[in-house]
């Protein structure tokens, strides 16, 4: 399927974007491209073929939540330029 100028302008038009000349020419081309490959994809034998919801059919490890701090306070704080004991310390914004 050939895709050309006019087609371009009114795609962009559609999607109120703005495509130059140059770029239209450009555009045209690559439509063109990808609605040929799609239309190869067709051609494409999928009979007796199952839709697939995902590519892999492993079922998710549930493990229990636990909430903890992490036990890396020191880690994080190490990088803070002011603490006050365990909390960050940072400049009062209302007044």
């Amino acid at each position: 399927m050939s895709v050309d100028k006019h087609v371009v302008k009114k795609i962009a038009r559609l999607a109120r974007i703005s495509v130059s000349e140059e770029k239209s020419e450009t555009f045209s081309a690559d439509l063109g491209n990808i609605l040929n490959w799609i239309e190869q994809l067709k051609e494409v034998n999928t009979d007796g073929v199952e839709p697939l919801s995902g590519v892999n059919e492993h079922a998710l490890v549930w493990r229990e939540d636990n909430i903890t701090d992490g036990e890396i306070t020191d880690k994080v704080l190490k990088n803070a330029p002011e603490t006050a004991g365990e909390f960050f310390v940072v400049p009062k914004v209302i007044e």
